[in-house]
């Protein structure tokens, strides 16, 4: 199966065999190990999050590692900052601009591409791509992000033609949905090649569908070529401006954050630590009595009047109520320290 979990989709190796048997070289061969590196990152997965120890006794335990999620913010931030509610598209012609928004309004367009600019700058590389309804006769637009992008004809000046890759359900079984945006006017039977290089023509979308034994099959009402008329790319490659220095000369990108691994890596151990260290082993300060011993004298008590009672001469300073036993309370913390309770001791000293 091509699904790794519930929320994870990654190109099966059947779709791509039959891509390398049409002739096409996949670059998604050289840059996936990068973007599942990245893409664990992303989530918080790993042997930096799960791992196991020991304890004194050589008992094997797992441990999971808290995170605060370092990279994943700083791929929100980049989503909120580029496309938010504040950013419209304008065009020269009102009538342009009053429909496009009510396209973008009616496919719930921006909400879902903030969505992609998040996974394009973690992943490196995001695209949207049209996919057309003919029963309905109408167009939306597909997203999609590096673990779903093949690539399949480009130069210095972007790529031409691409393949996109997805999960679909045909009569409550899963299907992995191949669709390729060919420009030219020749078929999938005849040299990619030639059809991938033509300078004019339009562009095509073909899809194909596989069963999870990786078989060919073809539901009834899905187009298998579908020609858009269109001289225009029916797709677009959404990457950051960052330079690809992991694989050269590819047509994917690199994530925002490649270059800051020991960085995230400091900040979720540090966080880790944070609420092990204190919070869970309770840790215990131990201090000297001179640190928290506190003494309080009474003064003598006033005359009949409101004076203090005189001292004889020569007394040293001693008067009546001098004589009398003084009165000191000591109040030393003897018990170590505790979390949440401190016992006091009162004594008394005459």
């Amino acid at each position: 199966m091509s699904v790794n979990s519930l929320d994870e989709y990654w190109v099966p190796e059947h779709v791509k065999e039959y891509l390398r048997r049409l002739g096409f070289v996949l670059p998604l061969d050289d840059m996936e190990p990068w973007i599942r590196s990245w893409d664990d990152w992303m989530g918080a997965r790993g042997d930096l999050y799960d791992y196991r120890d020991k304890d004194g006794l050589g008992r094997v335990y797992e441990v999971h590692r808290r995170s605060i999620h370092p990279a994943m913010r700083v791929c929100k931030e980049w989503g909120s900052l580029l496309l938010n509610e504040d950013v419209k598209v304008i065009c020269e012609d009102q009538r342009a601009t009053d429909w496009i928004n009510s396209f973008f309004s009616s496919t719930n367009f921006m909400n879902a591409a903030q969505a992609t600019v998040v996974r394009a700058f973690g992943l490196g590389t995001g695209a949207w791509a049209l996919w057309i309804d003919l029963g309905k006769r109408k167009v939306r637009i597909c997203h999609y992000d590096a673990r779903m992008v093949i690539p399949l004809s480009w130069d210095e000046d972007g790529i031409t033609e691409c393949a996109f890759v997805t999960r679909a359900f045909y009569r409550g079984k899963a299907v992995d949905q191949l669709q390729m945006h060919l420009k030219g006017g020749l078929g999938v039977s005849d040299s990619p090649s030639t059809s991938s290089h033509g300078n004019e023509g339009t562009y095509r979308i073909v899809t194909v569908l596989f069963d999870e034994d990786g078989n060919v099959v073809e539901p009834a009402g899905v187009c298998a070529e579908y020609d858009t008329g269109s001289p225009f790319t029916t797709f677009s490659i959404v990457k950051p401006a960052v330079d690809n220095m992991r694989v050269y000369m590819s047509p994917y990108g690199q994530s925002v954050f490649a270059d800051a691994i020991d960085a995230i890596q400091a900040v979720d151990v540090a966080f880790d630590a944070l609420i092990n260290e204190v919070d869970v082993s309770k840790m215990r300060i131990f201090l000297s009595d001179v640190l928290t011993a506190a003494q309080w004298r009474f003064h003598a008590p006033c005359a009949p009047g409101g004076t203090t009672a005189p001292r004889k001469p020569g007394s040293g300073g001693r008067g009546v109520a001098a004589q009398r036993r003084k009165r000191k309370l000591v109040a030393v913390a003897m018990a170590p320290w505790r979390s949440r309770n401190t016992e006091w001791f009162i004594t008394e000293a005459f």
